[in-house]
């Protein structure tokens, strides 16, 4: 089999996530992060991919791509990775704790405290928590209430002095859910969980309690959006109903306390009307991890990463006009080691701008409160005509997007939203000026969203250009969307789901041809995911012909690096850190004349056929020394990055190098450029 599946590759991806908690160079809170990471990544694997297993299954199990065996065999082997995915979870958390203790902070239950502590957990208990707790209690006449896939409950069992009782009550969110107990130089810490904990005799004190206890059980919910086919509602309209529906799905993960006595556990799974086994995860006492990605640094800046604030680009430092400078020149942002505020100020420099008449931007996600939505808001008032081409069907992110549409709406933008079957994924803003009577257009391609909050933790590329042909053809992009995908031709760009894979295919083939000729042929390429047959099928030609191809792919790879008589010229890394890996961009040597291109696109199918994605030929000489320097720096890095592989090992890379760390030799590529112009 010349494939690995996918589904395996992504939890061996989120292995390195919990490799990053288990690693003692990392500092103890980012540590802690990473666990929260981890967990959060695991909750959207089963509310996403395994919910999408669970369908293939009741509708034909057949073989999986990738795997020797069946889809139910294949989600046997799923639980299998997670259940030892969580001992490696579980060890880490404890030796985090160690290590804090270490320092003199102690990680407490409802067991380690003194009368003190106590006393002040009691104050907090009654001024803060009581009253924000809803206690439930359980019967088999009396249906479970709909239980909430982002929380995280309390199964309670209390023995009264006629018979056992079962209630449940939901860990409020309203606070932190760590609360530190400090004395002179003693830390301690204690989960809002065990503050319960502490006071359920108090809690369920009419039922004349003998014993009680509680354990920590989640569950999660199949996400997927099941669009109405009621023709009467707009699409607007669809989403906001399958987004409340989706708070209903089925159950596909159980996780809880081992430690839970199995009564309780049979009946709270009788009650979800889940079964012990393939669909429960026995786990430790706490779960929610995801909470742990707020864990407290306890004001050490020891306990987090160095600060490392992002730089102005060269070009656009104490720059008076950025339009005036993107017209002189081609620009490449680079995030989060280069400043966002520069795509902020762009849009500012646009409102007030009288030669600026119209401004199009497409949305996928964006911050909460977010900037680039307020500079939209300031063209608006600037008597600018804007569009805003919206995803309403950006996963977990549909109700922040509904709501920003609506807004913008209000104040009068031409609001226009993405196919129901044609996600809108590029990441395009163009700005029309009219100079001396003639047109220009200043162009933003990108590989990552508008957002500010992601954009100072995903590493991303931004190119800025006013060349004329790439901006007609992002102007034709934005037309086909307001026109109901009127077709074109793109030379500069690669346009999913019309050219993108043609052309790929055409740069690879080009590659072989040159292979074959006995000359020089090289491939590098950096995307988040791998798993599209055609284009691997072709990647294994490429290396039985002899080209040399690098492949950096921080999640799913569904490609066999390495494999004799296959893919022997294919050597394939994985790099997980600080920044989470997003950048997306192709080299191709092309016999000496390289060709450059960076995409919103990951080489999947549903990227190249189901979705609209943008990408863009790179012409500044400058700028592809830029891309060449990233890849290098990259393919360098031998402190975090591991080797793909079939056997999933994700051993890390040294292939021989000294120790290279490349996102921090980045940072440090930039901050120097950049001081270099103050200076």
């Amino acid at each position: 089999m010349n494939l690995i599946n996918r589904e395996l590759s992504w939890l061996s991806f989120n292995e390195r996530v919990l490799q990053e908690a288990m690693d003692p160079t990392v500092p103890l809170t980012e540590r802690m992060r990473f666990l929260g990471i981890y967990s959060n990544n695991l909750d959207e694997f089963f509310r996403v991919r395994v919910a999408n297993l669970k369908r293939i299954i009741e509708v034909k199990n057949d073989k999986v791509l990738g795997y020797k065996g069946t889809a139910e065999e294949l989600y046997v082997e799923i639980r299998k990775v997670v259940m030892r995915q969580q001992q490696l979870f579980e060890t880490a958390y404890a030796d985090i704790k160690d290590a804090f203790q270490k320092d003199g902070i102690q990680l407490i239950d409802e067991n380690g405290c003194t009368s003190a502590e106590l006393n002040e957990l009691n104050h907090f208990f009654h001024d803060k928590l009581k009253h924000i707790i809803f206690p439930i209690l359980l019967d088999k006449k009396r249906p479970l209430p709909k239980l909430r896939d982002y929380a995280i409950y309390l199964g309670i069992k209390i023995q009264t002095r006629t018979k056992v009782r079962y209630a449940l009550i939901q860990i409020p969110t309203e606070y932190s859910r760590f609360y530190i107990l400090q004395k002179e130089q003693r830390t301690k810490v204690i989960l809002v969980d065990d503050i319960i904990r502490l006071h359920l005799r108090e809690i369920f004190a009419l039922l004349h309690v003998q014993h009680i206890e509680a354990f920590t059980f989640k569950f999660t919910r199949d996400a997927e959006l099941d669009l109405d086919d009621d023709l009467s509602l707009s699409f607007f309209e669809k989403i906001e109903k399958s987004l409340k529906q989706r708070k209903k799905g089925l159950p596909v993960r159980f996780v809880y306390d081992e430690q839970m006595p199995s009564d309780l556990l049979d009946f709270i799974l009788q009650q979800i009307q889940l079964k012990k086994g393939v669909n429960t995860i026995p786990g430790g006492r706490y779960h929610n991890f995801k909470d742990f990605m707020r864990f407290p640094d306890f004001g050490n800046p020891a306990y987090r990463f160095a600060k490392q604030d992002p730089v102005a680009h060269p070009e656009l430092l104490n720059c008076k006009s950025l339009i005036a400078k993107i017209i002189q020149k081609d620009i490449l942002l680079h995030f989060p080691y280069q400043q966002f505020d520069h795509v902020v100020d762009l849009l500012r420099e646009a409102s007030l701008d009288a030669k600026v008449k119209e401004i199009k931007i497409n949305i996928y996600r964006v911050a909460k409160n977010s900037e680039v939505m307020n500079a939209l808001l300031a063209c608006i008032f600037n008597g600018k005509q804007v569009t805003v081409v919206f995803e309403l069907q950006a996963r977990f992110d549909e109700e922040n997007n509904l709501w920003w549409s609506n807004r913008l709406k209000e104040f009068g933008a031409n609001v226009i939203y993405g196919l129901q079957n044609l996600k809108v994924h590029s990441k395009l803003l163009q700005i029309r000026r009219i100079s001396d009577g003639k047109t220009q257009y200043i162009t933003y391609i990108g590989t990552g969203n508008f957002n500010e909050a992601t954009a100072t933790v995903y590493t991303d590329l931004g190119l800025l250009t006013a060349d004329k042909d790439i901006s007609l053809e992002v102007s034709r992009v934005f037309g086909m969307l307001e026109n109901n995908l009127e077709r074109h031709t793109f030379r500069n760009l690669l346009v999913s789901p019309f050219n993108t894979r043609r052309k790929l295919m055409a740069l690879i083939d080009n590659e072989i041809k040159f292979a074959k000729a006995k000359k020089p042929a090289h491939i590098q390429l950096k995307i988040n995911n791998l798993t599209d047959i055609k284009l691997i099928e072709k990647l294994y030609a490429a290396s039985k012909a002899g080209v040399q191809i690098e492949l950096i792919i921080r999640g799913i790879c569904c490609l066999k690096p390495g494999v004799k008589g296959l893919s022997e010229n294919i050597t394939a890394i994985s790099i997980v850190d600080r920044y989470l890996e997003h950048a997306r961009f192709l080299i191709c040597a092309n016999n000496g004349q390289p060709t450059y291109y960076i995409s919103s696109a990951d080489w999947m199918e549903r990227n190249l056929d189901q979705r609209i994605e943008v990408g863009t030929l790179i012409k500044d000489p400058a700028i592809q020394q830029q891309i060449n320097l990233i890849f290098d720096y990259q393919w360098r890095g031998s402190v975090k990055a591991r080797s793909i592989s079939a056997d999933y090992k994700n051993a890390y890379s040294k292939r021989n190098l000294p120790p290279f760390h490349a996102q921090q030799e980045l940072f440090n590529h930039y901050k120097i450029a950049s001081e270099e112009i103050t200076q």
